[in-house]
């Protein structure tokens, strides 16, 4: 670990007056809790026995929870339903303190939401109601003057795509263009099977899957060392050519992150295994303080690092979770030995 814990602190004391805008594809997570005692006699399926019922804001929406958690500002651009549940995702986002300003209501397309079925803490099912977000001409050029006028006030972006239709190639060139004139970082977590033209942007934050996916190769079983994996920084390789980034960050799940920098030596992020290791959510909470802390001043490698403890503190929370900066600096404080 090369970051300290007083340099992170130094860091995220400027998290309060730093502003990011959220760009991409919001949903409503529900979260149906319950125990399981019995097997149903008309499917060989557990019948679970309901408990008590949440909802949150999810996908891009997550992102903006965790810099608000971390201690920074957020706003949210995106395509919600004109209907009860974007109605309720928008209200839970302004109670929080999310700005909604680059926010659009479209009556042809339903909010997207995402109902998990939880037992025991064990997720049984998950339930999607969606459908691919399409929206007139119109609707995307108002949506892009909506996203270019946030950026003027913005000190870094995070384009956050779940491949719902949201992220098209007009609003990436909207962000990309308005962030060069502000100077300003702009994160993409990337969908695999979804191609847009990303030079310029300053990182990617792929999965391993995400990354083989983009590159076009398949892929192997993981090395325990990500530095020889042949094929991990081959595909490292492929999407330095491909998105022209000025960094590639893969997250590597219990194998850390590995950090890919403008035609530099790739540099690997070892994490610490947790006894619980619940994936949910993680990759949300990589870009948002990757990003963050780029705005407040970070290095490339120092906003990995950072990203790769408040990973370390998401995976050991059952489902969608955020990390908070106290939670972050008591990580670093407690395992900085242990990570080299």
């Amino acid at each position: 670990m090369k970051i300290t814990v007083q340099r992170a602190q130094e860091l995220l004391c400027h998290a309060k007056n730093k502003q990011i805008l959220v760009v991409g594809d919001l949903m409503m997570d529900r979260f149906v809790y319950g125990s399981v005692s019995r097997i149903s006699p008309e499917a060989p399926v557990p019948v679970v026995h309901v408990s008590h019922e949440k909802a949150m804001p999810g996908g891009a929406c997550n992102v903006a929870s965790n810099l608000l958690a971390l201690g920074g500002k957020a706003a949210m651009a995106g395509i919600v339903g004109q209907d009860v549940v974007g109605a309720e995702l928008k209200g839970q986002l302004r109670e929080s303190g999310v700005a909604l300003n680059a926010v659009i209501d479209t009556e042809n397309h339903p909010t997207c939401v995402k109902t998990r079925i939880v037992a025991e803490r064990q997720q049984v099912v998950r339930v999607d109601r969606e459908e691919y977000l399409r929206v007139s001409a119109s609707e995307m050029a108002r949506f892009c003057q909506l996203i270019e006028t946030e950026i003027a006030g913005a000190d870094g972006v995070i384009i956050e795509d779940y491949g719902k239709g949201s992220v098209q190639q007009a609003v990436v060139d909207t962000v990309l263009a308005a962030a060069a004139t502000r100077g300003i970082p702009v994160g993409y977590d990337p969908k695999d099977d979804h191609i847009l033209k990303m030079e310029g942007v300053s990182v990617v934050t792929p999965n391993r899957k995400e990354a083989f996916g983009s590159a076009g190769v398949a892929e192997g079983k993981p090395c325990n060392n990500p530095l020889e994996d042949e094929a991990l920084l081959e595909v490292g390789r492929i999407l330095d050519a491909k998105w022209k980034a000025r960094n590639t960050l893969i997250t590597l799940g219990p194998h850390g992150m590995l950090l890919f920098n403008e035609g530099a030596n790739p540099q690997h992020i070892p994490t610490r295994a947790r006894e619980v290791f619940d994936v949910s959510g993680a990759g949300d909470t990589v870009i948002a303080t990757y990003v963050l802390a780029l705005a407040c001043g970070a290095t490339y490698l120092e906003a990995a690092e950072l990203a790769n403890f408040a990973a370390g503190v998401v995976v050991g929370k059952l489902g969608t979770a955020t990390c908070t900066q106290q939670e972050l600096i008591d990580y670093m404080t407690a395992h900085k030995e242990e990570i080299r």
